[in-house]
């Protein structure tokens, strides 16, 4: 019987295993950065959370490079998501903005979606995400 046992938590450790293996990434490339100063904040929303940092289902900075930068999210379950990227030059964390509220850093979102006076609807920017099957996108930075 113990050998049984043994043989059964084999089994699943293996299952598990190979469930890990598969499991997709999601590649964001933010395009059109147009400087080396500060960093580039992307965050991966769900519908729910659409906007709001705090929400976000999964969060990556990286310094900027002039031209483009990635980033590879992994163990991202199956959804419906968006993706909102800022190049923070200053580094405070957040998307600066001029005395009419017009932005004073680059912001873009997954489909290069853009809004009328704001920021785009869930979606606008939105793209299904299997996480079985490696995605990609790109989008660019708006200045």
């Amino acid at each position: 019987m113990n050998r049984i046992h043994t043989l059964a938590l084999t089994i699943s450790l293996l299952l598990g295993a190979r469930a890990l293996a598969s499991a997709a990434n999601l590649t964001v490339t933010v395009k059109d950065v147009r400087n080396t100063t500060g960093t580039v904040l992307v965050a991966v929303y769900d519908q729910s959370g659409f906007g709001k940092p705090e929400l976000a289902k999964a969060k990556q900075k990286a310094g900027a490079n002039a031209g483009e930068v990635k980033f590879v999210f992994q163990s991202l379950p199956a959804g419906k998501y968006a993706v909102a990227a800022i190049h923070d030059e200053n580094g405070n964390g957040k998307l600066d903005r001029n005395s009419l509220g017009v932005p004073t850093e680059g912001w873009g979102f997954s489909n290069d979606a853009q809004g009328t006076a704001g920021p785009p609807n869930f979606n606008q920017a939105a793209f299904d995400f299997d996480g079985k099957t490696d995605k990609a996108i790109s989008f660019s930075l708006n200045y």
